[in-house]
């Protein structure tokens, strides 16, 4: 088993071979980012996939949002390779008093229940001209929007269909006899054609202002449990435990197929991208919530080997931990070499992230050479986080909001104190 890398240590530059793609244009159409996503694979194995951007376009230009962007992209760069930058990196966002000018708001279409919806691709359109104006982002929040339809975006590209509730959408199962199951790329298929068309319009409007980030794909059991059902994927695991290995294994590969896509629409100047942090590379969060539901045993089994593939085709990882049920795959999770950050969410009912009783969670994140992320709290919060974990509180990216730049200001004096 490797050792991980010790808390703080620079990450070393690997080398790879270089390889050609061409970069996707926004107008392009279904069929030709496809060709390029088709090129990436063939060409590029999973060893050979960048740790470092491979294909910088020079300085990284402010935004209208963030006019300091290179300035944060040099920070967080500073950061995510396990240098000191003096504090943890902070995603601090606070109201503007007046929003900065943009388009008129549309009427919200009539059944509007959320904004993942897909019932008025103009109305999305209209949300994307208008994102992050009314926002200041100081430390290292970066403003961003998404062409995302759901928290789980994979298994509408694989075949569910979407059920728009308010504030989020289900997922209705496409698996009903497992035998004839279909795991397949489709370029017709109605959400990966309103998402590719979201996107693009998201560049065209953020260009200059925001950046854009991977909608929600979510892979692996999570996915196969929005195609399948969740009650019977678990009886799955006990009566036909390989063909649930096989169907992940095939989600895995199509993950990819649309990963890369994105990557090469949404990457900005320098190779960056974005996903609730911007990293200088090709960026993912991966996830199981499913995890909640079985052994540590079955998590190592079924969830570790496609965590490893996939930590190993990015250049930098999150992985969202959620909830108490899924502590117990602590262990597992830290013993994955290339996986960068735990991101903790300790769900409803229970006390928040910045809570005492998650801090031996943390420490043993951080002595394992990983990193944390949280969110919320205050200033007060903020300093008892510091009277803790001293030194290693600069492995944390910790996400606050703040009543006002002031008071932002504020925050990241305590931070560095």
């Amino acid at each position: 088993m490797k050792t991980n890398r010790p808390c703080g240590k620079s990450r070393e530059a690997p080398s790879w071979p270089l390889v050609h793609c061409a970069a996707v244009s926004p107008s392009a159409s279904p069929l030709q980012v496809d060709a390029v996503a088709s090129d990436v694979v063939a060409h590029m194995s999973r060893q050979e996939r960048p740790r470092t951007p491979s294909r910088g376009r020079g300085r990284l230009s402010g935004l209208l949002y963030r006019e300091d962007m290179d300035e944060v992209r040099a920070r967080l760069t500073t950061w995510w390779h396990g240098g000191d930058i003096g504090r943890p990196a902070m995603q601090i966002t606070a109201p503007r008093s007046e929003p900065l000018p943009t388009v008129e708001a549309m009427p919200e279409p009539e059944g509007w229940v959320t904004n993942y919806s897909t019932s008025s691709f103009d109305y999305r359109v209209n949300l994307a001209a208008r994102a992050c104006a009314g926002t200041y982002y100081l430390g290292e929040a970066v403003p961003a929007t998404a062409p995302d339809l759901g928290p789980n975006c994979l298994a509408l590209f694989l075949g569910c269909e979407g059920v728009e509730t308010p504030g989020t959408v289900w997922f209705k199962p496409c698996i009903g006899r497992p035998e004839e199951a279909v795991f397949e790329f489709a370029r017709d298929n109605f959400y990966w054609d309103f998402c590719l068309r979201l996107a693009r319009e998201q560049l065209r409007l953020g260009e200059g202002r925001y950046l854009v980030q991977f909608p929600d794909l979510i892979e692996g059991l999570d996915t196969l449990a929005a195609m399948r059902g969740t009650e019977r994927l678990l009886l799955d695991l006990v009566e036909r435990p390989e063909w649930v290995r096989e169907s992940v294994r095939k989600i895995t590969q199509l993950y990819f197929r649309y990963y890369d896509v994105l990557y090469d629409m949404v990457r900005d100047e320098v190779g960056g991208s974005h996903y609730w942090a911007w990293a200088p590379g090709r960026l993912a969060k991966f996830q199981c919530d499913f995890s909640a539901m079985i052994s540590p045993e079955m998590f190592g089994e079924l969830m570790v080997p496609v965590l490893k593939e996939m930590c190993e085709r990015v250049s930098y990882s999150i992985y969202h931990w959620d909830g108490p049920g899924a502590l117990g795959h602590q262990d597992h999770l830290l013993r994955i070499q290339k996986l960068d950050m735990l991101q903790w969410t300790a769900g409803e009912g229970h006390e928040p992230a910045w809570h005492k009783r998650w801090w031996p969670y943390y420490h043993r994140t951080i002595e394992a050479g990983k990193k944390c992320m949280i969110g919320g709290g205050c200033i007060e919060d903020l300093k008892r986080l510091k009277a803790e974990f001293g030194e290693g509180l600069k492995q944390f990216l910790i996400g606050m909001t703040a009543e006002s730049p002031a008071q932002a200001g504020e925050i990241l004096k305590t931070a560095e104190a």
